[in-house]
């Protein structure tokens, strides 16, 4: 413990929910690749964060902080997001996750906004507004157009509903019902045709623009004007 954390008290380094599921994460990546404590602080080393062995082994018992860099270094030395060594391998909405900051909430939600695809908690009165304010604080420039488009907002509830459909085929042999299959069914079919007509509608615009700049009206025939002949 240093003079600062010892000035402190032991709460410097206590860690909270995030914390735990970094801890266990870096040992479930560390055996899964079949790493030793030593092997995984020699690569941390290679990439300019050296931990020492003894401080993995502190890592994985929460008697060590990680902090941003460390976290950093750890999803690039693992080859993933960082977003995997802060929450647990689970996405069900049936489960729940400890998110520092925000106590428990759904898995499926917490990957999301993980995965910078949405607010963590969004009142639902709010949620048009809330979503374009997480879009201009989180979103790079392209990203964020894309997000706010509705193409893009077409593509992106296309793709929650098909993962909710593909989720529910694991649910329906514990007791799901077929009607309920049906419903999520329905939902992701109209998604999807949304998304397609998003989709076309913008090659359809795309046409129109470039008949205008080659000079050539969507009524008025090839070369423009106003269609009346001059003798």
């Amino acid at each position: 413990m240093t003079d600062e954390q010892k000035k402190r008290g032991p709460a410097a380094t206590q860690i909270a929910a995030t914390g735990e599921e970094v801890k266990r994460n870096v040992a479930r990546l560390r055996k899964a690749r079949g790493w030793t404590t030593y092997e995984l602080a020699q690569r941390m080393g290679t990439a300019g964060r050296p931990i020492p062995q003894s401080g993995i082994s502190r890592v994985e018992s929460g008697g060590r902080r990680v902090d941003a860099d460390d976290l950093a270094a750890f999803a690039v030395v693992f080859g993933v997001s960082p977003a995997a060594l802060l929450l647990p391998l689970k996405d069900s909405p049936r489960d729940r996750v400890g998110i520092t900051g925000a106590g428990v909430v759904p898995a499926d939600v917490a990957w999301a906004w993980a995965s910078n695809r949405r607010p963590l908690k969004t009142p639902s009165a709010e949620a048009r507004s809330a979503e374009s304010e997480y879009a201009l604080a989180s979103l790079p420039p392209n990203a964020r157009e894309a997000r706010l488009h509705p193409v893009g907002r077409a593509i992106e509830a296309a793709r929650d509903d098909v993962t909710r459909l593909a989720s529910y085929a694991g649910w329906f042999v514990e007791g799901g019902s077929d009607q309920e299959f049906a419903d999520l069914l329905d939902q992701a079919r109209t998604s999807l045709d949304r998304a397609r007509a998003e989709v076309d509608r913008i090659a359809v615009e795309r046409n129109e623009l470039s008949m205008l700049r080659d000079g050539v009206g969507p009524k008025t025939g090839e070369g423009g004007g106003d269609g009346q002949s001059v003798d």
